[in-house]
């Protein structure tokens, strides 16, 4: 991929008259070689002319060029320099530096204030970025910043010795990962240059989140404070409009937890020797431009401190949080058992510039993206794989195991905010790819996790988790609103409130949780539990309306007159549908839908005689069960497919039986026999295949092949539909097959911008966990969204995992207890009560399915692209991620002005490396 931000000009300097002294003083600053040497002539078109142009006059530039870059000058040196007024001189100055074209310090053994001309980058670029009003005036500037933290470095990088020789930034370690390494430096420490610049220390706004916003690649991270100045530059960043403001020790360290909590990496200037820095940055991957050099050019030199990240494969679960969180993308999941053979997975590194010749063959334009990749090719642990949520199966059934109930249940929540209920429903298609099945019989994944959110039902134990916040102020204002409180919108606002929002959700129905409360029988999942989950996320700050049908009691244009801002639209498949056959209309023929609803406001509803219920999955058999619950002499059931294919899982299928619920596979409806309009049976038809070739829906029937069932009441299990309503009356979303609303697949954003979707009316009906999943990433969406001029897409997360391969592994050995079986509560009457007759599994239980659990994944780094900030290290809660300062020769600091000196002999050591390497492999 080319570099998609080349070319860019302000549209006003075609005609602009080109002034020669912006001319000679971009000549002067540039570090660009050709145009630094005049082989290659500045004019109008390029960054360095249109980005001073922007913050110099012609009277500033002159001045500037009696200065020499970084050559301080105090204003007595400048009046002699330039022989101009003093006062106006001094006016002069001043506005040079509020616009970011000059600095000052008191560097000096007189203390007296003197201005510097710094270089571009760090320096003016970054400077003029920090003045809001000047990046609104001239947004091109954010423009200019890209382009001089780049261009000068495309040929220069892969020469870059360890440390950075004095360019740029450089990576400074959390404090934490190595306190205890004992051949640290003090210059590697971040409380070393706190404690140097004592009581010298302000916040401002990070300049790299403010560029990318002019051209609408912005992180959605709040830009304000992110970057703390230290020593006379915290003056200077107060003084001239650049939004600092002064913050103590202690709300220092206190932004450098919070953008620990965020994943940002610590980065100090890196242009003044060991004994001076400017700052101290806490940086974005998705827009730092100092992380790009070393990212983009594939250069880990350019950024790397003097660590190098390690796992422990023996204590590491595969959890992933290191994966999501490291911005250089060198720690990816990989597989902990061996191959069949007994060897160990020998896993890619990415080569380094001392390895290959280097060039923009070796760069990787697209490295936010590519460094969000989560897995080798090769696979992970199976469990998390599966899991439409990626919930880090493996990292909870270790916490279980070592009775760390309350992490485990903070781990489960990264990914899931209705653990209780889903430990009851869900599918459990984490159980069904488990490697240990492939031996007896798959972990009880879902009653382990059913036993640790057991936590969130008493008060006293629930978990609400920390809001981890992109903003120092600690929360957003923007109003959200969401539309349906089922599981993808409670997912929803549960995300945005740990981002710091407060959402609001609007729910037609008396309760919130939609088909949780209304679909699923309260023998299953009562409705305590569910309210319990849903007291959590109302406990973050969202609010929950009930009894508001948005398109009938209040509009969404209504809405966005009250100031909100992004709307999610998650009202699920909530009606049924009827199969288009005579005799349907008849008083005793409902959908299995309404019959869910209606006894779950009800359960004394009464199902008289025999009940028949058409349709073959989980629905089917909640009505079917429901039935026999609320009266009916005898429940059949009639489906299309075979019983091998049928889409109600075993275990459902077995409980309908235990019930008394007789199946009938191969059949569909035909007609329903009536008597005075009402229902006396129905005529059902054979059914010959349910696919075509292309596995398509298209059964087909024998019409003469038939049988008549007497009953009194049909239910029908046949699908599920969407009820829009007037949701959507005015708005240009679009809707495709089975009415479910069109939007981008991996945003969920619809062709009416500030309104997304997700769940069931969007995949059409499919499963809780699914919605869950989809409400995350509609979390995510509308962060971006309502965060000005960020992308919906760049570094973001794809959530694509790769199972590792079942048929090339080797089990050395492994536990070999059985599977553990929950209790029944012999008090319910489990065939005929309304109540959840299972019961959790003990503790001594977990305990030995925890042990089950063959631990089949692990984090591996490749060192080669590892920039030793330490992030993995603060997400890590089982000691498996540590640093190791394995390059001392990274924390070697010098002064820009010396770069050459180290550059040139590095670069030829490296050139001559290559050329034998290269007659080596011949």
């Amino acid at each position: 991929m080319a570099d998609h931000l080349a070319g860019y000009v302000p549209e006003y300097i075609e005609n602009e008259v080109e002034r020669e002294p912006i001319v000679k003083l971009a000549k002067m600053i540039t570090d660009r070689v050709p145009q630094k040497l005049g082989i290659k002539k500045i004019t109008k078109y390029d960054p360095e002319y249109w980005g001073l142009a922007a913050m110099c006059t012609d009277e500033m530039a002159e001045v500037a060029l009696k200065m020499g870059v970084r050559k301080p000058k105090t204003l007595d040196q400048m009046v002699e320099l330039t022989k101009m007024d003093r006062d106006h001189l001094e006016e002069l100055l001043e506005q040079m530096a509020v616009n970011g074209v000059l600095e000052y310090n008191w560097e000096n053994p007189e203390h007296v204030k003197q201005y510097v001309l710094p270089m571009f980058v760090p320096g003016n670029a970054e400077f003029s970025n920090m003045n809001l009003q000047m990046l609104q005036a001239h947004p091109e500037v954010g423009r200019f910043f890209e382009r001089m933290s780049r261009l000068p470095l495309e040929k220069i990088t892969p020469m870059v010795p360890p440390g950075g020789a004095g360019i740029g930034m450089h990576v400074i370690p959390v404090e934490k990962a190595i306190e205890m390494e004992n051949e640290s430096i003090s210059l590697e420490h971040i409380s070393y240059w706190l404690d140097k610049y004592e009581g010298k220390y302000a916040a401002s706004p990070c300049s790299c989140r403010y560029s990318r916003q002019t051209y609408d690649e912005g992180c959605a991270d709040d830009p304000e404070g992110w970057c703390v100045a230290m020593g006379d530059m915290a003056d200077y960043v107060v003084e001239t409009n650049k939004g600092g403001r002064y913050v103590t020790k202690e709300e220092a360290l206190d932004i450098f937890r919070q953008a620990e909590e965020n994943g940002f990496v610590h980065q100090i200037t890196n242009i003044d020797g060991e004994d001076k820095i400017f700052a101290i940055c806490n940086c974005n991957v998705n827009v730092c431009y100092a992380l790009r050099t070393s990212q983009l050019f594939n250069t880990p030199n350019m950024s790397a401190s003097a660590y190098r990240a390690r796992v422990k494969t023996d204590n590491c679960v595969a959890c992933g949080r290191c994966v999501e969180y490291c911005p250089a993308g060198a720690v990816k999941l990989g597989q902990k058992l061996c191959q069949k053979d007994g060897s160990k997975v020998e896993y890619p590194k990415i080569p380094l510039p001392s390895q290959q010749p280097w060039g923009p063959h070796m760069w990787d334009e697209d490295y936010r993206d590519n460094n969000r990749i989560n897995c080798y090719d090769t696979g992970t642990a199976p469990c998390k794989t599966a899991c439409p949520a990626h919930i880090a199966v493996q990292g909870y059934l270790k916490m279980a195991a070592q009775g760390r109930y309350t992490e485990a249940l903070a781990l489960i929540k990264k990914e899931n905010p209705l653990p209780a209920i889903c430990g009851r429903i869900c599918n459990r298609r984490c159980e069904d790819a488990c490697t240990r099945g492939s031996i007896d019989e798959a972990i009880a994944i879902d009653e382990v996790k059913r036993f640790i959110a057991e936590q969130d039902l008493r008060a006293e134990t629930r978990f609400i988790p920390k809001k981890v916040v992109p903003a120092l102020k600690g929360f957003f204002p923007e109003k959200i609103a969401i539309i349906g409180g089922g599981p993808a919108g409670l997912s929803c606002a549960f995300y945005l409130a740990e981002k710091g929002y407060a959402p609001t959700i609007f729910e037609k129905n008396p309760k919130a949780g939609g088909m949780l409360v209304y679909g699923i029988p309260s023998f299953k999942l009562e409705k305590d539990v569910v309210q319990a989950e849903i007291d959590i996320i109302e406990a973050m700050g969202v609010e929950i309306r009930t009894g508001v049908e948005v398109g009938r009691d209040i509009t969404i244009e209504d809405l966005r007159k009250e100031g909100y801002k992004a709307f999610y639209i998650a009202i699920g498949c909530q009606g049924g549908r009827l199969a288009g056959v005579p005799g349907e209309d008849a008083e005793g023929v409902m959908t299995a839908v309404d019959l869910l609803r209606i006894v779950s406001e009800d359960s004394s509803y009464n199902v008289d005689g025999k009940a028949v219920v058409i349709g073959g999955g989980n629905v089917a058999i909640d009505a079917a069960r429901t039935a026999g619950r609320c009266g009916a002499s005898e429940v059949s059931m009639y489906c299309l497919e075979s019983r091998d294919i049928m889409p109600a899982s075993e275990e459902e299928i077995a409980e309908a039986e235990e019930e008394d619920v007789t199946i009938s596979c191969g059949w569909g409806p035909k007609e329903i026999l009536t008597e005075n309009g009402k229902v006396t049976g129905i005529v059902l038809k054979k059914c010959l295949s349910v696919f075509d070739e292309e596995k398509r829906f298209a059964p087909v029937y024998d019409e003469n092949e038939t049988i008549t069932v007497p009953c009194s009441r049909i239910f029908m299990s046949i699908g599920q539909s969407i009820q829009w309503g007037d949701l959507l009356k005015d708005s240009k979303v679009e809707l495709g097959r089975g009415q479910a609303a069109v939007a981008d697949s991996l945003t969920y954003q619809t062709a009416e911008p500030d309104i997304f979707v997700g769940g069931d009316v969007y995949t059409g009906p499919k499963f809780a966990i699914d919605a869950i999943a989809a409400g995350k990433e509609g979390a995510i969406s509308i962060h971006r969204f309502v965060q000005p001029h960020s992308s919906m897409t760049i570094g973001r997360n794809r959530r694509q995992f790769i199972e590792l391969d079942k048929e090339n592994i080797y089990i050395e050995s492994y536990d070999n207890s059985s599977r553990q079986v929950p209790g029944r509560d012999s008090v319910v009457n489990h065939k005929r009560s309304f109540r959840d007759p299972s019961l959790p599994l003990t503790e001594e239980q977990v305990k030995v399915e925890t042990a089950r659990c063959l631990g089949c994944g692990a984090s591996v780094v490749d060192e080669n692209k590892c920039i030793g900030c330490g992030v993995c290290t603060t997400k890590c809660e089982f000691d498996a991620i540590h640093l190791y300062r394995d390059f001392p020769e990274a924390s070697k600091m010098v002064p820009s002005e010396d770069k050459l000196k180290y550059i040139l002999p590095y670069g030829a050591k490296q050139a001559i490396k290559v050329k034998f390497s290269k007659k080596g492999k011949k």
